[in-house]
């Protein structure tokens, strides 16, 4: 069963909890126990792993004063961060660096983040970089896509290997599919920092909330892996905005989920802004919504302009039972001359004079 309690409010995470907080793998039995409803499945390998690693950082946790909710973001680039290493000036002495710039690893964007560049150049490539990516090529990740894994999250390199077996024996034994697993490490590279207890929970949020089956569960993780790591506080306060402020239902919520789960992520006042103007002034349904979820992810003055330029043309008709249909996929679809070619049935400099006397 999946952890369903409530969670506390999470905000932005730092270094040093993902690197030590796995959470309590004492409760090895309910980590290991099936995590979908309707589904039994015993996963002896994890148990196995979660034992050696519990004896490995027991000590580790119980010296740890941090709350378990509170995980850290890695460092981001900062607008005035000066680095005080230059990685460029290292590269003819480190075979390290060598090697990473041999895989794609952009050097420049991991010292625009703070202290990113003193972990690199004290890693060996045989000893702290080698074995993990041999621990990814195993899963599947191209090795074309290794640089860009890399430069996102360097400190990868900090994860020890059996956490990170166990991270995936995890998944393994929640029936997720060697593919699935794949783009889930490959699309959100920071998937693998975070404990099993607390992807367990992430999932669990998501089961309960929008009663899901545990195909479902594996679909989204798959589809959208970066949103069940992503900040707790953004999904709750957009799940309260669809919900509460647009209006949508339950069966609802999970079509809109599972065909557009990046909702969840996006800024709460733009989105309400969006569903606003295509509810309230082009008389979209929920249901027109909800089949069309691609005109929720438009910028709101760029559905605006297309709309108001059918308008003028009399083609704004959005009732499929009508004629001039158009679709509202096909209007925020293709840039503005695939839109006047094939939406709107004119030429551009017409559309281009429209822009310009708005």
């Amino acid at each position: 069963m999946f952890f369903l309690r409530t969670f506390r409010n999470i905000s932005k995470l730092t270094n040093s909890q993902i690197i030590f907080n796995f959470s309590q793998c004492r409760e090895l039995r309910k980590i290991t126990r099936p995590i979908f409803q309707d589904e039994k499945y015993a996963a002896r390998k994890t148990v196995k792993s979660l034992k050696i690693l519990s004896d490995n950082n027991s000590k580790r946790i119980q010296n740890s004063d941090e709350p378990e909710d509170q995980l850290p973001a890695l460092p981001k680039a900062e607008k005035n961060y000066v680095p005080t290493f230059n990685l460029a000036a290292s590269i003819n002495k480190s075979e390290c660096l060598q090697e990473l710039i041999k895989l794609g690893v952009n050097l420049n964007s991991i010292e625009k983040r703070k202290g990113l560049a003193e972990f690199v150049l004290k890693l060996d490539f045989e000893k702290n970089i080698k074995p993990h990516l041999l621990f990814l090529h195993d899963l599947g990740v191209q090795s074309e896509l290794l640089g860009e894994m890399i430069t996102k999250n360097p400190l990868i390199f900090k994860e020890d290997l059996d956490d990170l077996e166990v991270r995936i024996n995890y998944l393994q034994a929640k029936k997720f599919k060697d593919h699935q697993i794949t783009r889930i490490v490959t699309k959100n590279p920071y998937w693998l920092m975070f404990p099993t207890k607390r992807i367990d929970k992430r999932l669990g949020y998501f089961q309960e909330n929008f009663k899901l089956s545990g195909d479902d569960v594996r679909f989204l993780a798959s589809k959208q892996p970066k949103l069940i790591t992503y900040s707790m506080e953004t999904i709750r306060k957009n799940m309260f905005c669809i919900t509460e402020e647009m209006g949508f239902d339950l069966e609802e919520l999970r079509c809109l989920l599972l065909n557009k789960p990046k909702l969840w992520m996006m800024n709460a006042d733009e989105l309400i802004e969006r569903f606003a103007y295509v509810h309230n002034e082009m008389k979209l349904s929920h249901e027109m919504i909800v089949q069309f979820p691609e005109i929720l992810m438009s910028r709101e003055f760029r559905i605006r302009e297309r709309h108001e330029f059918l308008k003028t043309l009399g083609r704004a008709q959005y009732d499929p039972h009508k004629d001039l249909y158009v679709s509202p996929k096909s209007l925020v679809s293709g840039n503005d001359q695939e839109f006047v070619t094939n939406v709107a049935k004119c030429d551009m400099r017409m559309y281009e004079m429209f822009l310009k006397t708005r």
